[in-house]
């Protein structure tokens, strides 16, 4: 070799005679196409140079020339024949000339230097027929298998002896090609270079190379998985995993169902993912496989051999995301039963579920969906356990159930408490404990139906050998638990036929077939008592009574008579919605709690001032129970609705029923009709009218009734909150009360729109809910939001930036904050109307009204 520098000597050095030719050859094919303008010289050099092609029609070097020319020359050519895609020669070739002297050097060569090659061109030349050259050229560089050839020729290790750049550059072109092509071209961007089209033909590619390193390890031949594996990595983590796992995964299963050494391929492959990647590609696999078989034979003991798959598989899917479906907590955790070495993972995570369920901190401060999918991983960890092993983790499992059912039933949401009482049925149940198992009441639903069946056995062909075969507890619903049916038996043809009838009997004559039933659909049933007439005859009744029925009967017909007698009714307003509120369901009356409440809202309506400021008064008194406090908000917000409802009609007509022969009146005989008549309905009938809307009933105009006692609903019920009584302590434990006493304070705001005290309420409500915002319970929280969405809809815009003018920037920025950070979705959702509203509402009072004139 010879090494020239300025005008100094010349140094020379030897090299292998085949070294020297090559390079001699070359430069002198170079010059000639770079320098001369004969396209039958160009051409010549050109089939020269193609001589050193592998599989090319004109290949005539021998095997270390075509080396020496692949690991020296090749990129040089490619970049001098970029530089001639505009030179007279190349439009003059031919188009198999084109083919096999132009196409032939980036299809033919080394795929990895040919794809950099050409990728650099198209992002360096601008928008032109040379740039649409390259493009065509990367079309087929795809469709023709040269990504399959250049993984293969990594899997070789042809490339081991690369700088670490270059390999992360060759790895960003062929993940990013996509985005590439899509940078530089535009609108000119082909449908083979979208990512729905690329990438699964990039894992078709890769299925080739792995099944061609099979083929080489049966045939006795090194090979290194290190390159497709940060291929497989780095695709998934831009986010391709669905698009590569939904063409590569069944590929992966199908040959590695009956195939060891594909088997022992696809754990190197997953052994030398880099950890940096390898949460990407565990998650898309899990949620691409259908079994966990399929994953078992797939992934192998990664689980046990890496760290960082191990934490992703045992606690990050599990316990700190919520979003995958229960078929993928299913696959994911029959994987770790399916091997004996994977098995003690599984008790470990067991413990690891159970002190997440178990945590008050938790249940407080996580999403419903997270503690249901929490539930549902802790079901069916306990479902794939042995019963051997349960015995081991009996007592853990006990204080889970312990714990856990306590922080659920705790909870103020409805679907925490169902949750935690399916649960602990569920485990109890699995136990087998020989004391009395749990069994809870409550509404059935989708959601208690998928926990109830979590604890199924595995298919027959994901069971691990050694499994429990015991069949499974009772853990369905009763639909879903029937008695097995008992076999059929012939029956005998006694039986069939039954008895011998006569036919000569009378028995035809003593049918009652033909007898018209009586109408009794009219029928009342005789009672002994009559229902009362009077409003002090019904406090009489529900106050001394012992019997069942008159109580039935006065609770029935109580809120009729308040109604009918409104008079009668004020006199005894107070003392009669004491007695209700006091009133016990003794004799299981049919209706009794909807009754009740019907009685006190009508109470409540009819003389609203003393039952408001009776009500509002014994919400803070001693000795009442929280659901006698529940049953006072839930009137004052029944009954401020009611009367903040237009007067109709039908308010001022009777309660009562009419009578009996009012019901159907006789309708006179209609005289008949002349003839006049009968064409102007003819005419009426047929004439279609244009423009002539429906008529429409006058609207009047009511007053609000209850703008005018809006107080006395809102104000006493903001004082005291802050003293707790003996059995009663708002800031305390009694979350629910609290979060229900926000939410009524709330309605009766929004129900006092336009009202003059609506200015006062609002300021004292967002007074109020201000030092209650941060409350750990979702319940308090939601009625927060609810209270504050109530005042920024009932103020007008001047008060409310009257009111929240010192403050404005604080409740932004909490409003924000809770929209993007709070746990709770209602939460989340709420605060973004909350945002809405105010935004809305200042800026209305903020933009300069419109000019009326234009200058």
């Amino acid at each position: 070799m010879v090494i020239t520098g300025g005008q100094g000597p010349c140094i020379q050095m030897e090299v292998p005679g085949s070294e020297a030719a090559v390079r001699l050859e070359v430069n002198r094919c170079v010059r000639t196409i770079s320098t001369s303008q004969d396209t039958e010289d160009v051409v010549e050099s050109l089939r020269t140079l193609a001589g050193y092609l592998a599989d090319g029609p004109h290949t005539r070097a021998s095997a270390s020339e075509r080396a020496e020319f692949n690991r020296a020359h090749y990129t040089a050519v490619l970049r001098v024949l970029v530089g001639k895609l505009q030179a007279d020669w190349r439009h003059q070739l031919t188009s198999t000339q084109h083919s096999e002297l132009w196409d032939a050097f980036f299809l033919w060569g080394p795929p990895d230097q040919a794809l950099l090659v050409i990728m650099d061109c198209i992002g360096t030349i601008g928008q032109s027929s040379g740039q649409d050259k390259m493009v065509n050229l990367l079309e087929q560089y795809i469709q023709t298998g040269r990504i399959a050839a250049l993984l293969w020729s990594r899997c070789l290790g042809s490339g081991s002896q690369d700088s670490p750049q270059l390999r992360e550059t060759l790895l960003g072109r062929l993940v990013s090609l996509p985005d590439l092509t899509a940078n530089h071209l535009h609108q000119n961007n082909r449908p083979k270079f979208f990512p729905v089209q690329y990438y699964p033909l990039l894992a078709q590619e890769i299925s080739f190379a792995l099944e061609k390193t099979c083929k080489a390890l049966r045939d006795g031949q090194d090979c290194c998985l290190s390159f497709v594996a940060q291929l497989l990595g780095k695709a998934c983590v831009q986010g391709h995993s669905d698009l590569l796992f939904k063409e590569l995964a069944p590929c992966l299963s199908a040959h590695t169902h009956s195939d060891m050494v594909w088997q022992r391929v696809c754990w190197r492959l997953m052994e030398n993912i880099p950890d940096r990647w390898m949460e990407s590609v565990v998650t898309g696999l899990v949620q691409a496989v259908d079994r966990p078989a399929v994953l078992s034979r797939i992934l192998g003991n990664l689980v046990v051999k890496n760290k960082k798959a191990q934490f992703i598989l045992t606690h990050k899917i599990l316990l700190l995301q919520y979003k995958y479906k229960t078929c993928v907590l299913r696959i994911l955790l029959g994987y770790l039963a399916q091997d004996k070495e994977r098995r003690p993972l599984l008790t470990q995570v067991l413990r690891a579920l159970c002190q997440a369920w178990s945590s008050d901190t938790a249940v407080r401060h996580t999403p419903v969906e997270q503690q249901l999918y929490l539930s549902r991983a802790l079901l069916l960890c306990v479902g794939l356990l042995k019963n051997s092993e349960l015995q081991e983790l009996r007592t853990e499992i006990m204080q889970c159930i312990l714990r856990g059912m306590q922080c659920h039933l705790d909870s103020n949401l409805v679907r925490i408490r169902r949750i935690g009482m399916v649960v602990g049925e569920c485990l109890s149940s699995r136990l087998d404990t020989q004391e009395t198992k749990l069994k809870f009441e409550y509404e059935q639903d989708e959601e208690t139906r998928e926990l109830l069946g979590m604890m199924d056995p595995l298919p027959l062909e994901d069971a691990v050998p050694g499994d429990r075969l015991d069949t499974p507890q009772n853990n369905h619903c009763p639909e879903e638990t029937s008695s097995p049916k008992e076999p059929s038996t012939p029956a005998s043809p006694l039986e069939k036929e039954g008895p011998p009838v006569d036919k000569s009997s009378d028995s035809e004559l003593d049918s009652d077939d033909e007898l018209t039933p009586y109408d009794m659909s009219g029928d009342q049933e005789m009672t002994k008592s009559a229902p009362p007439r009077y409003i002090r005859d019904c406090l009489e009744g529900l106050i001394s009574s012992e019997d069942p029925t008159r109580v039935e009967l006065s609770l029935q017909v109580a809120e009729g008579l308040v109604h009918k007698n409104i008079l009668a009714a004020r006199e005894v307003s107070v003392e009669f919605t004491k007695v209700l509120l006091h009133l016990e369901d003794k004799y299981n009356t049919p209706g009794f709690l909807v009754l009740r409440q019907a009685a006190m809202v009508a109470l409540a309506v009819v003389d609203s001032i003393p039952v408001a400021q009776f009500l509002t008064t014994e919400f803070y008194s001693m000795n009442y129970s929280l659901r006698q406090r529940l049953d006072i908000l839930e009137v004052l917000a029944l009954s401020a609705r009611e009367l903040s409802k237009p007067i109709t009609e039908q308010d001022l007509a009777p309660r009562h029923p009419p009578p009996a022969a009012a019901l159907t009146p006789l309708k006179p005989p209609s005289a008949p009709l002349t003839w006049q008549e009968v064409v102007e309905q003819r005419v009426q009938g047929k004439t279609r009218h244009f423009g002539k809307g429906a008529a429409r009933k006058t609207v009047m105009a009511t007053p609000n009734r209850y703008a005018s006692v809006a107080g006395f609903f809102f104000f006493p019920l903001l004082h005291n909150y802050d003293r707790p009584q003996v059995t009663f302590d708002l800031l305390g434990s009694d979350h629910l009360v609290l979060g229900r006493l926000i939410h009524t304070l709330g309605l009766l705001m929004h129900l006092a729109v336009n009202a003059p005290v609506a200015t006062q309420m609002g300021r004292a409500l967002l007074d109020f809910v201000w030092a209650v915002r941060f409350h750990t319970d979702q319940v308090v929280r939601q009625g927060v939001l609810f209270s504050v969405c109530a005042v920024f809809l009932s103020l007008p815009g001047q008060s409310l930036l009257a009111e929240l003018s010192e403050h404005l920037l604080d409740t932004r920025a909490w409003l924000a904050d809770v929209a993007e950070q709070d746990p709770d979705a209602d939460c989340r959702s709420l605060a973004m109307q909350a945002l809405v509203l105010l935004d809305k509402s200042l800026r209305m009072q903020l933009e300069p009204p419109a000019l009326g004139v234009q200058s």
